[in-house]
């Protein structure tokens, strides 16, 4: 039977972070779907359009990952796909308490579901897509932590900010 890992979350934008993940994931499972959610209570920086295709570029050559966007309850949508896991990354102890509450909730929704979560490389235990959309709202050097196509849809969205 081949394992199906959904690792969801709003990629905006995908960082370098989420990137090292899936990459080290997908040697561990059949199949990686990065799920992009279409979360606009979050108000994202870059439409749902967008974040997909920055994914996907950011992922590009990872034969066994799919990226797709998804509405509605994650448990839904990883029946819907057939994964078998929830992939999280857990970058510091205080993510951990969220996480597990999230673990706990969608293992009560969908019993046979599980959550596998990953430590990031050292290099990006620091970096979340929060601080670095802060960092380049204000003109501030991104390009170790984003794929070169984010940087660029990055410095576009804040050309017009005036810094």
């Amino acid at each position: 039977m081949k394992k199906t890992a959904v690792y969801p979350g709003t990629f905006d934008p995908v960082t370098n972070g989420h990137s090292d993940l899936v990459f080290r994931a997908a040697r561990m499972f059949d199949r990686i779907i990065l799920a992009v959610a279409d979360n606009p209570e979050k108000q994202p920086l870059f439409s749902l359009d967008e974040r997909i295709e920055l994914a996907a570029k950011a992922l590009h050559g990872a034969a066994n990952v799919e990226v797709v966007g998804f509405s509605g309850l994650l448990t839904d949508f990883a029946r819907q796909r057939g994964a078998a896991v929830i992939l999280r990354g857990l970058r510091a102890v205080s993510d951990f308490e969220y996480e597990f509450q999230l673990a706990s909730m969608n293992r009560r929704l969908q019993p046979q579901l599980e959550t596998v979560f990953l430590a990031p490389a050292e290099q990006y235990t620091f970096v979340s897509a929060s601080l670095v959309k802060e960092i380049a709202r204000h003109a501030g050097d991104v390009s170790a932590f984003v794929h070169p196509d984010t940087l660029r849809a990055l410095s576009k969205k804040f050309s017009h900010a005036g810094g």
